[in-house]
C-alpha cells in the first residue's frame, strides 16, 4: 500500500485514532485516494471502466473520487442465472471484474455447491463473504488474506474503544443469534474470542445449525424461483418444511440461551446478538425470575445488524439491558457493512459513530450521482452514506450504501474531534419502498457484458 494510506491505516492501534479533525487529514487522505486509484485502475477490470468513463486519471478531491465509488449493488451485479444453473466458470469470471488479483488456478471440476466454490477459493487466498441477502439476491464480496489479518486488529479495537472493555480474556461470552458462517465473521469472532474470552469458559454459540453462503444463496434462488412462479410443488413443499423445521430450532434456541445465562449469571458476561434475538432472550429469563440484580455489575453487549425489520417495543433496549445488567458504559454498538473492512464504534458519551481516518466518508445526494456540500471545518450533513476504506486490500475500498446518514465534523460530546454519523441511520428502502442508485444500471450493463 501507499505511504499516505500506510500513514492513516496505521492509527488502527492508537488510542487517539478519533481525535483527528477531517482537516488535519483530509491532504494525507486525498494523497491516499491517489495512491489507491493508480493501484488498481489497472489490474481491476470495473475500476478501469468507471475511470475511462469519468475521464479520471487523477485524484485531485473527494469529488474526483465519486464517478470512482462502486454502488452496493454491484457486488450483486451477477446474473442469478449462474447460481441457479450452478456456472461455477460464469461465476468465476464474475469475480474477476471486482477483483484486483487475478482468480486463477482455482479447481472448478466436480463442484458439489456453493460453499465448495467457496472452499476451494479460500484455497487459494480469495475469501468470500455474503451479505444476508434478506430483500434480495446476496452480494459477493471478495477479500485477500491482508483483509482478514486486518479484520482481526479492527475488531478488537473498535470493541474495546467503544465500551470501555479491556482485553483481558476474563469474560464468558454468550451468543444470542445465529451467525453467518463467513469468513469475515468467523475471523472477528475468533479474534474477539482470544481477546476477551476466558479460554476456560467455553463460549456458548447460539445452537442453530450454521448459516453458511450456500444456505443463504439456496434461499434467495428458492424465493426468486417462487416469485417468478418456476419452483415445483415439490421444492416448494421441502422450503416450507425447512423454513417450519428452522423456525422451531430458533424457539429451543432462545430458551437454550436464556438458561445458559442464568446459569452462568456469577460470570462477567459478554453477551452478543441481534436486538430481535437478545429481546426473545432476555423475555424468556425475566419468564424465569431473573434480571438486573441477579448479574454481575460489569456485563457488556455487543449488538450489531440493527433491527433487520423486527418489531419490537420503544423500550426494547432498555429492557434488554436492565435484564442482563448492562451498565451504560458497556453498550457497544457498531456501524459498518460487509462492503467495507473496518468499524465505525458508537461512543459511549455522545452516542455517535465515530469514522476513523483511513476511511473517508462521502455524502451524497439520494441518487448517488453528486456529492453534497460540506464544510469539513464543522457542521452537520445528510444524505446517502458513501465510503472509501483504505484498509480494504481484496477490492476496491469505494462503495455507495444504501443508508440515509447524518454526518458531522463537529467534535463530539464524548471530547473525540474526528467526524461522526448520528444514531439516526436508515436504509432508502425502508424509507422509500424501492432503493435506486443512479451509476447501478450501468455498472450492471458492463459487469454483465464481460460476465
Amino acid at each position: 500500500m501507499g505511504t499516505a494510506a500506510d500513514k492513516l491505516i496505521g492509527k488502527v492501534r492508537a488510542d487517539d485514532r478519533f481525535d483527528y479533525t477531517a482537516a488535519e487529514v483530509r491532504e494525507t487522505q486525498i494523497a491516499a485516494l491517489n495512491e489507491r486509484f493508480h493501484e488498481r485502475k489497472d489490474c481491476l477490470k470495473l475500476l478501469g471502466h468507471r475511470a475511462e468513463e469519468a475521464g479520471t486519471s487523477e485524484i485531485r478531491s473527494v469529488e474526483d473520487m465519486v464517478p470512482l465509488l462502486f454502488p452496493h449493488t454491484a457486488y450483486k451485479s451477477y446474473p442469478e442465472s449462474f447460481l441457479m444453473d450452478e456456472r461455477w466458470d460464469r461465476l468465476t469470471k464474475w469475480l474477476g471484474t471486482v477483483s484486483p488479483y487475478p482468480i486463477v488456478d482455482v479447481d472448478l471440476e466436480n463442484v458439489a455447491d456453493i460453499d465448495d466454490w467457496i472452499e476451494r477459493l479460500s484455497a487459494k487466498g480469495h475469501f468470500i463473504s455474503c451479505s444476508s441477502g434478506t430483500t434480495g439476491k446476496s452480494a459477493m464480496l471478495i477479500a485477500s488474506q491482508a483483509d482478514m489479518d486486518w479484520s482481526k486488529i479492527d475488531t478488537v479495537g473498535v470493541f474495546s474503544w467503544g465500551s470501555g472493555v479491556v482485553p483481558a480474556q476474563d469474560r464468558k461470552m454468550i451468543g444470542c443469534a445465529p451467525v453467518a458462517s463467513v469468513p469475515k465473521n468467523l475471523t472477528i469472532g475468533e479474534a474477539q474470542r482470544a481477546a476477551f474470552a476466558n479460554p476456560d469458559w467455553a463460549r456458548f454459540i447460539y445452537p442453530v445449525p450454521p448459516i453458511t453462503v450456500g444456505s443463504l444463496t439456496k434461499m434467495v434462488v428458492m424465493r426468486k424461483k417462487i416469485s417468478d412462479g418456476t419452483a415445483r410443488p415439490e421444492e416448494i413443499a421441502d422450503f416450507e418444511n425447512t423454513s417450519k423445521d428452522r423456525q422451531e430450532i430458533l424457539d429451543k434456541a432462545v430458551i437454550l440461551a436464556a438458561e445458559e445465562l442464568v446459569k452462568h449469571r456469577d460470570k462477567k458476561l459478554m453477551v452478543s446478538g441481534l436486538w430481535s434475538g437478545l429481546y426473545a432472550v432476555a423475555k424468556v429469563v425475566r419468564d424465569m425470575g431473573y434480571s438486573a440484580t441477579d448479574f454481575d455489575p460489569d456485563n457488556c453487549i455487543y449488538v450489531g445488524g440493527g433491527l433487520k425489520r423486527a418489531l419490537l417495543p420503544d423500550d426494547y433496549q432498555q429492557f434488554v439491558h436492565e435484564t442482563f445488567n448492562i451498565p451504560k458504559n458497556r453498550n457497544f454498538q457498531n456501524y459498518s457493512m460487509q462492503e467495507l473492512n473496518s468499524g465505525m464504534p458508537k461512543c459511549r458519551a455522545g452516542g455517535r459513530y465515530h469514522v476513523p481516518p483511513w476511511i473517508v466518508p462521502i455524502i451524497l445526494d439520494k441518487d448517488g450521482d453528486t456529492l453534497l456540500p460540506y464544510d469539513i471545518a464543522g457542521g452537520e450533513i445528510e444524505g446517502r452514506a458513501a465510503f472509501f476504506d483504505l484498509s480494504l486490500d481484496g477490492r476496491w475500498g469505494g462503495v455507495i450504501t444504501g443508508d440515509k446518514t447524518a454526518l458531522d465534523y463537529s467534535p463530539c460530546a464524548c471530547g473525540s474531534k474526528g467526524p461522526s454519523i448520528r444514531d439516526n441511520i436508515a436504509r432508502f428502502a425502508d424509507l422509500e419502498g424501492d432503493d435506486k442508485i443512479g451509476c447501478a444500471g450501468t455498472i450492471d450493463a458492463y459487469v454483465r457484458g464481460v460476465a
